[in-house]
């Protein structure tokens, strides 16, 4: 373990107590080494440059340069895994929604008064070592904005990150629009580092009659909803948080709030979204593993598809395994596509993935499954 190269984190923050806070909460973990710290873009252009950090946490409200401007200069000059921080309001929520589709790999609630070192520090920590292995040649987001005018006054040299292009949106199948479902109709999805990209590409895609569908994102507390919120701007289907008591529907997207995990029952005739604070599993709260689950809990094996997307870790492989196993057409992303390829990795090694799909080809095969439920259609 002592001979293990630690993960190189470099913390940029304009407040003096958060880069504390950060920095005592990751000294327990042998495999994370905080080699510095920056209170500005500036200062940590020059760290940057100086001590080759493996994951930068980048604030994304500082002065001089603010984070997101930083953060599109770094994917353009010197591609590197970081996690934005963000204040849980509104507008910051919003931010780190850019942030990530600017490149960030993952989003960090700001520490606050109630922060813990031990739990937060944990999240912190697994955030790192996920950000560690994230490829930044897969991302799936839309081409970043034109290059800010400020700039640092050393550029940052390295190789360009190749984005693939888009996926075209799935062709409506000709009864798209007029379909209908036996209420037992599914969809599940679950994902973690890399999959708020990934969801946004694959849900875009899709026409806006499909079956009800349920999504877990390991997210924070707060950021879930803008997430929520922008995916239904874009989508032809509603999508919003999930609330106490919602039913699953066709045409409606219900995505787990952070910080709470999503279970689904079935009463009078249909799914009902029940949301609890019960404890973590695999450090994840909402867990994929929780929702996978109670859908076979709640009889929906038979009438599902259930698919894993990138993240790191093991949650949401054993749910999809008990959902294959109760006759759910279960996916899993594969290896080329993925961000971090940690949870479909251990999906396909225990033989839970009925389907190794990449990433474009995800939301022909939904498509393709609600065709194949639908119990009656118009022309």
């Amino acid at each position: 373990m002592e001979n293990q190269r630690k993960i190189r984190v470099l913390i940029v923050d304009d407040s003096a107590l958060v880069r504390k806070i950060m920095s005592e909460s990751l000294a327990p973990f042998y495999e994370i080494e905080v080699v510095g710290t920056a209170s500005d873009p500036y200062i940590a252009r020059d760290k940057i440059l100086s001590l080759n950090p493996d994951v930068l946490t980048l604030d994304i409200e500082m002065p001089r340069m603010d984070g997101i401007t930083f953060l599109k200069l770094i994917m353009k000059h010197r591609p590197m895994p970081v996690i934005v921080v963000s204040s849980l309001t509104q507008a910051g929520s919003s931010r780190a929604l850019e942030a990530l589709q600017s490149g960030a790999v993952d989003v960090l609630a700001k520490p606050s008064g109630s922060y813990s070192a031990h739990e937060d520090g944990t999240k912190l920590a697994e955030k790192i070592k996920a950000a560690a292995l994230a490829r930044l040649g897969r991302r799936f987001s839309a081409p970043p904005a034109s290059p800010p005018r400020s700039s640092p006054k050393t550029p940052l040299v390295s190789p360009r990150v190749t984005v693939p292009s888009p996926a075209p949106p799935v062709p409506s199948s000709p009864a798209a629009g007029h379909r209908q479902y036996d209420p037992r109709t599914l969809i599940l999805m679950g994902a973690s580092t890399g999959g708020t990209e990934a969801l946004k590409h694959i849900l875009t895609a899709l026409p806006g009659d499909l079956p009800g569908i349920c999504i877990v994102q390991h997210i924070p507390a707060y950021f879930s909803q803008a997430f929520a919120n922008r995916l239904n701007e874009l989508c032809q289907f509603r999508v919003q948080e999930a609330r106490q008591g919602d039913r699953v529907s066709p045409g409606l997207a219900l995505v787990a709030p952070g910080g709470q995990h999503m279970v689904l029952r079935w009463i009078n005739n249909g799914y009902q979204v029940d949301l609890n604070e019960r404890p973590m599993v695999h450090h994840q709260r909402p867990a994929v593993d929780v929702l996978f689950d109670s859908a076979v809990k709640a009889g929906a094996a038979p009438h599902s598809l259930a698919i894993l997307l990138t993240g790191m870790g093991a949650d949401g492989a054993a749910g999809l395994l008990n959902l294959h196993q109760a006759g759910t057409t279960t996916i899993a992303q594969n290896e080329e596509t993925c961000v971090v390829f940690g949870m479909p990795r251990e999906a396909i090694r225990m033989g839970a993935a009925q389907l190794i799909l990449p990433l474009d080809q995800i939301a022909g095969r939904m498509d393709r499954f609600a065709a194949e439920k639908a119990v009656f259609s118009r022309p």
